[in-house]
């Protein structure tokens, strides 16, 4: 059964400059944001992590981005980008969920913008994985996502 998650950041930059970074360099930027050195192409090897009960919990990750959209605007709605990304571990993928995710950038302000990300995923291991997940694994999914967006909004706060 697939799970849904959904986070949100501000960036303290322009939605112009934001937009701009992460159609040219998304890959580049979720690796530097998560503090992990190996990129590929449209594919980059960064790292989810937790604190759980004061114990550091983290895995490398795989993270593509499949997709980049640009939405104009609207009578009711901003212009806005979506990314769609997806990541798995990057070593023995089979025990964590795969995670397929869009990244919305608008803005907030001519001064803000907005980070929204919106995803699902599917436990591993079927009903065992199930109830694991509905036991703490949602959590530290919750968790490890929110810390991802908060890691990517602070790398581009102090990088652009």
């Amino acid at each position: 059964m697939s799970k849904s998650i959904r986070v949100y950041e501000y960036v303290n930059h322009p939605y112009e400059a934001v937009k701009l970074a992460l159609q040219t360099e998304a890959s580049e930027i979720f690796q530097n944001a998560t503090k992990v050195a190996a990129s590929r192409a449209q594919t980059v090897a960064s790292e989810l992590h937790v604190n759980i009960a004061g114990i550091e919990v983290g895995t490398d990750i795989s993270i593509s981005v499949n997709a980049i959209e640009e939405v104009e605007k609207k009578v009711m709605a901003p212009q806005k980008t979506i990314l769609e990304i997806e990541w798995e571990a990057a070593k023995a993928p089979r025990f964590f969920p795969l995670m397929k995710a869009e990244l919305e950038v608008y803005p907030l302000t001519s001064t803000e913008t907005q980070l929204d990300l919106s995803g699902n995923y599917e436990p591993p291991f079927g009903w065992i994985g199930t109830a694991v997940d509905a036991l703490v694994g949602h959590r530290i999914a919750e968790a490890s996502v929110h810390q991802f967006i908060k890691d990517v909004a602070t790398y581009l706060r102090t990088q652009l």
